[in-house]
C-alpha cells in the first residue's frame, strides 16, 4: 500500500469516529484496527491479479471504495443488532454473523477487525478464493473468523443474527430465500447497496416474500456515491 492510500485509510479510519455509536471502538484501537487492515490491504494487492479479487486501478480506490466502504455503516450494524460491543479481543464471540459470496473478504474482514466481539463466518463457492480467505486470516491472526467453502445453501452453519453481501448478484427469489434460511428467526440480511431507486425497482417484486425492508443511507468516506445499507427481514 502506498502513501497516499495509507493516508486515506487513517484519514477514513479516523472520520468514521464522527459516528458516535463506533467512536469508542476505534478510539481505544485506532492503531490496531489501521495495523490489521494495512496487513489485509497488502495481502489483496498480493494476490489480486492472479486470483481476480477485486476491480481496482489503484490502492487508492481499493482503500476507499472497498475498505472504507465496507466499514462506514458500522453504526447502522452495531445498532441493528443492539451489540453493545467492548472492542475487546478476549471477550467471547456471541454475535454470529455471516458475509455471503465473501470473495476477497468484503465488508467481512474489515467488519471482523473492528468487532473481535462477533464471530464471521465468510462463505465463498470459489476455491481459490476460499483459499485467499483461510491464508489471510492465519496472516493477520482473526480468531473471529470461520472460512466455509462452497454455496451458502449447503453451509454447514445457520441461524445467523445477520448475513451480509456486498457486489453479490441482485437479489430474486432464490437467493432471498436461500439468505434467510441462513438467518436466525430474528435475524435480519444486510445488503449494501447504492441508489435509493435502484433498490426499489430490485426489491418490488420481493415484497411479499419478506415482513419489511428499509434502505438506511451510510455516507463512505471520500466515496462521491449514493449508498445505502439495504436491510431486509424476513
Amino acid at each position: 500500500m502506498n502513501k497516499t492510500a495509507s493516508n486515506f485509510l487513517n484519514n477514513g479510519i479516523e472520520t468514521l469516529k464522527d459516528d458516535k455509536n463506533i467512536e469508542h471502538l476505534i478510539a481505544k484501537r485506532g492503531d490496531y484496527i489501521f495495523s490489521l487492515l494495512a496487513h489485509y490491504i497488502n495481502e489483496i494487492e498480493l494476490f489480486n491479479k492472479a486470483y481476480g479479487l477485486v476491480s481496482v486501478k489503484s490502492a487508492e480506490e481499493l482503500v476507499v471504495r472497498h475498505i472504507l466502504d465496507s466499514l462506514a455503516p458500522l453504526g447502522i450494524i452495531l445498532r441493528l443488532l443492539d451489540i453493545k460491543t467492548t472492542g475487546q479481543d478476549t471477550m467471547p464471540c456471541a454475535i454470529q454473523i455471516a458475509d455471503a459470496g465473501s470473495g476477497a473478504g468484503l465488508p467481512g474482514i474489515p467488519l471482523a477487525i473492528t468487532l473481535p466481539d462477533c464471530h464471521f463466518t465468510l462463505i465463498e463457492r470459489m476455491g481459490r478464493r476460499a483459499g485467499f480467505l483461510l491464508n489471510t486470516k492465519a496472516v493477520i491472526g482473526l480468531s473471529n473468523i470461520t472460512v466455509e467453502e462452497g454455496e451458502i445453501e449447503k453451509t454447514s452453519a445457520q441461524n445467523f443474527a445477520m448475513v451480509t453481501f456486498r457486489g453479490f448478484k441482485p437479489l430474486d427469489e432464490k437467493l432471498l430465500k436461500t439468505l434467510f434460511n441462513a438467518c436466525a428467526k430474528d435475524g435480519v440480511i444486510a445488503a449494501y447497496k447504492g441508489k435509493r431507486k435502484k433498490i426499489e425497482t430490485e426489491m418490488a417484486p420481493l415484497e411479499k416474500f419478506c415482513s419489511k425492508w428499509e434502505s438506511i443511507p451510510y455516507i463512505a468516506p471520500f466515496l462521491e456515491e449514493e449508498r445505502h445499507l439495504l436491510i431486509i427481514r424476513p
